[in-house]
């Protein structure tokens, strides 16, 4: 056969040695803007606006201290008034401002109200921890056995534990796209959330004084949280705003030696979480560190869920 060199010649042969040029020059570009770049601002909360329902709970206004810590304005959501008035008191050795707002999360239309109040401490609402939840005022009827559980607790439990959440998160949502300038938002699930609990470790077991147990009430509402945030997460995403969950292991808060010894023993890391252990996720799921992170389910829970 004949081939023309001619015609060979004049094919255009890759240069290889160019490209590499080229892309060594791009990385080096990109790793002296990186080098100019401090990483550790990437979890500060300065000057920004976080609003947490539950605020006055064992964990919450341990979240409200850690949120001014990192430099937020906090807006607390609780049903009582004087405890809110008590941990109002508490940050005010911090220089931020500090609203707080009574309100039963389970009310659409006070949940709507709330809101429009709440946002006005700053203008913006930029973190929402949607973090309310409910035994019932009724703990005999909240830790009743599966036959006798009751209808109207159930519809009670679930109106904080996940319609309230909806309606938070809802009203919010609103504000964050009506503001254009994206927002996080982070949901309390729990480790009864990813998994069933184990009822075993409750025998023997007692808090405030009485016999416990792990309702289903509880575990179907909390796997319902984790539902809401990755819909959620999908929906606004285009809003440049983040929803995760945060599935929080058992927690030291008064529950008897028993309980606690029952529960460490099927944790790899032989202990209950501490307070402490969780506000480091919280302020990463808050912080631009999470800025490409949305529908996503941190646990902590000491390697629980690692069985």
């Amino acid at each position: 056969m004949y081939t023309n060199p001619t015609v060979i010649n004049k094919v255009k042969r890759p240069n290889f040695a160019a490209r590499h040029k080229w892309s060594m020059l791009l990385i080096s570009i990109r790793l002296v803007s990186m080098s100019q770049y401090d990483f550790r601002d990437l979890f500060t909360l300065q000057g920004k606006t976080a609003l947490i329902t539950g605020a006055t709970g064992i964990l919450g206004q341990h979240f409200c201290h850690a949120f001014a810590q990192y430099g937020a304005h906090v807006i607390a959501v609780d049903l009582d008034s004087k405890k809110l008035s008590t941990l109002a008191e508490s940050l005010k050795k911090y220089d931020i401002k500090v609203g707080c707002f009574p309100c039963d999360v389970s009310d659409r239309e006070a949940v709507r109200a709330m809101v429009n109040e709440a946002k006005k401490l700053t203008g913006f609402i930029d973190i929402l921890h949607n973090n309310a939840a409910t035994k019932t005022n009724d703990l005999n009827g909240y830790f009743q056995s599966n036959s006798k559980y009751s209808g109207e607790t159930w519809r009670q439990v679930m109106e904080v534990n996940i319609d309230g959440m909806f309606y938070v998160a809802q009203a919010v949502g609103d504000v964050m796209i009506e503001n254009n300038r994206g927002g996080s938002i982070i949901q309390t699930s729990s480790i009864y959330g990813i998994m069933a609990p184990d009822q075993r470790i409750y025998k023997g077991s007692r808090f405030l004084d009485r016999e416990i147990n792990g309702p289903a009430v509880y575990t179907a509402s909390k796997h319902a949280v984790i539902g809401l945030s990755k819909h959620l997460a999908t929906v606004w995403a285009e809003h440049k705003i983040r929803v995760n969950s945060l599935v929080i292991g058992g927690v030291e808060s008064g529950q008897n030696e028993e309980f606690q010894n029952r529960y460490s023993d099927r944790i790899p890391m032989k202990r209950m979480a501490h307070v402490e252990d969780v506000v480091g996720g919280l302020i990463y799921l808050s912080s631009e560190a999470s800025q490409y992170t949305t529908g996503h389910t941190l646990v902590i829970d000491g390697g629980l869920s690692a069985w």
